[in-house]
């Protein structure tokens, strides 16, 4: 017997977010959207509220202060915060990375406590100019000299790269190896002699953050800033942007999806036009049934990778075809949204203008739609489609 029912602690936990994102948080989002930027002092208090309700780091172990939840909850949780901008989410919520959890010894204190905490901000650096979806194919190298690693190379898009306190980065530090034992995180604090922010690099959507181009030339690090163990870096990377996809970028697009559909049933409901809502004309009603059916798929996919991974099992293939589908679904259903609500839905007086921006980066970050599309057929034709 399946049981799809929600235990009454995580509904409990659900509303708790639902409330707290559309009283305190939502009502923040035109004037991140106007100002480009977060006001510190409201972000700060709202992180307070939300840490005095345990809703920071949520994803992380309870043993390191972090919320506990299981992949599932945290599905479920992130699906809420979809509904909000990804500034918000950031900077109230914690945006604290799994790989963390690599943290050994000196880094605990350092680095990984502080983090959960939200005392410091955290940035993942893999992206380069010539190395998006192939994270493999990084030139930033790192090598070893006279008691130090000397990191040289650029990485862009980098998320939070210009606040961030320290930057986990990904280099070779074994060309011939590569991804078989080849690539290192390393712990790049910020002020470290030759780690410089070379810029920041505006964006369509997703204001309130930057996205920064970072630059290390003969960035010397101790061999006790590598994060995990020297070689292992691509696979601890990869492991943990397999759960970032799945929670970040697949219940996230299910929230904003929802987000849309309510608005979009709410119109339909109130505008009237020839005599009648235009919730009674076919071609309206098309558009809200197809959204609902899309995020209802797009939300069992999600828990069932989710507990496919509780389960302790494999969910790579589960999560690529969670990546796809939902981003894509998102897509869909936001353009529906300005479509539904006609010139209304294209002036910034509503949210659906951002939503619309939003929503189109969703199909590139982390792994194109392409590159995903590639790994679900090269796994289906070698192994066929595994539930």
């Amino acid at each position: 017997m399946i049981d799809f029912a929600i235990p009454e602690l995580d509904r409990l936990l659900i509303e708790t977010v639902r409330k707290f994102i559309t009283n305190e948080v939502q009502p923040l989002e035109p004037e991140v959207e106007e100002r480009g930027e977060l006001p510190e002092a409201k972000m700060r208090a709202l992180r307070q509220q939300a840490q005095a309700l345990g809703l920071f780091a949520m994803n992380m172990p309870a043993e390191v202060g972090g919320g506990g939840l299981s992949t599932v909850e945290t599905c479920l949780v992130e699906e809420e915060l979809g509904k909000t901008s990804d500034a918000l989410i950031r900077r109230i919520f914690g945006q604290v990375y799994p790989m963390l959890m690599a943290c050994r010894d000196a880094q605990i204190e350092r680095y990984l406590l502080p983090t959960v905490r939200g005392d410091r901000i955290c940035a993942i650096a893999i992206t380069e100019p010539d190395a998006g979806s192939d994270a493999a194919a990084i030139r930033t190298a790192a090598t070893f000299d006279d008691g130090a690693w000397v990191l040289n190379g650029r990485k862009h898009f980098i998320s939070d790269g210009d606040v961030a306190d320290y930057v986990i980065v990904m280099a070779v530090t074994d060309r011939d190896k590569r991804t078989r034992g080849g690539i290192t995180l390393f712990l790049v604090d910020k002020g470290t002699p030759g780690f410089t922010v070379a810029r920041r690099q505006p964006m369509m959507g997703h204001r309130g953050y930057g996205h920064a181009e970072l630059v290390f030339e003969d960035c010397r690090v101790s061999p006790d800033c590598i994060l995990g163990e020297p070689g292992e870096g691509f696979r601890l990377m990869m492991q943990s942007v397999s759960a970032v996809r799945l929670a970040h970028i697949g219940a996230r697009s299910v929230g904003m999806a929802q987000r849309v559909l309510d608005l979009m049933r709410r119109h339909a409901n109130e505008r009237v036009q020839f005599g009648q809502p235009i919730g009674s004309f076919q071609f309206v009603q098309q558009m809200i049934a197809d959204s609902a059916i899309e995020i209802t798929a797009a939300r069992l996919m999600v828990l069932n990778a989710a507990w496919t991974i509780d389960q302790g099992q494999d969910a790579r293939d589960k999560v690529s075809i969670v990546k796809v589908f939902a981003s894509e679904m998102l897509g869909k259903v936001a353009d529906r949204g300005v479509q539904v609500f006609g010139g209304s839905g294209y002036s910034k007086d509503l949210p659906l203008e951002r939503i619309y921006r939003d929503a189109r980066v969703t199909r590139i970050y982390d792994g194109t739609s392409e590159i995903h599309r590639m790994l679900i057929a090269r796994s289906v034709l070698r192994d066929g489609l595994r539930l």
